[in-house]
Formats: C-alpha cells, structure tokens, sequence
C-alpha cells in the first residue's frame, strides 16, 4: 500500500508534534489541507502525536529517575554534552 499525500503529511503532524517542533506543525498542517486533510482528521493527528509525547516522557522520566548520580566505572564523561546547551 501506498501512502497518498494526506496521509503522509497527517503523519508528519503527529511526529512534529511529537518532537515539539512548532514550525514543523505548521508546515505540515499548511500541506495537509491543501492535500484535503479536514480540521477533524488534523485534530486527530495532533492528538496522537500527544498521546506518543506523553508516554515517551513519562518513561523517561522514570529513566532518569533511576540513574545514579555517578558514572559507572568503564564510561568516559563527554565534555560536549549531547548539545542541548
């Protein structure tokens, strides 16, 4: 099966919302009514991409919560972080 165009860009709502990227719900919002989306079928689509934020957060928070402060022996520390700062 192939996926046309609205469907494409109804999942891309979902996974911008999902990755917090506001210019990136935009566009896709944008694309998805000039491909034939309704408000309804977006709405949607915002919902689940949510639904997927929460649950990955929640396990994350329960991740982090569980780390020991202290690096296990064996793992070297990176000076550059991840570059989220």
């Amino acid at each position: 099966m192939k996926l046309d165009s609205r469907i494409k860009e109804l999942v891309a709502i979902g996974a911008s919302v999902t990755a917090n990227c506001q210019p990136c719900l935009q566009y896709h919002m944008d694309k998805a009514f000039e491909s034939g989306a309704d408000e309804s079928e977006i709405t949607e689509a915002v919902e689940v991409g949510k639904m997927v934020r929460k649950g990955a957060a929640s396990k994350m928070d329960k991740f982090a919560s569980g780390l020991n402060a202290a690096v296990p022996s064996g793992v070297s520390e990176s000076k550059d972080g991840c570059g989220c700062s």
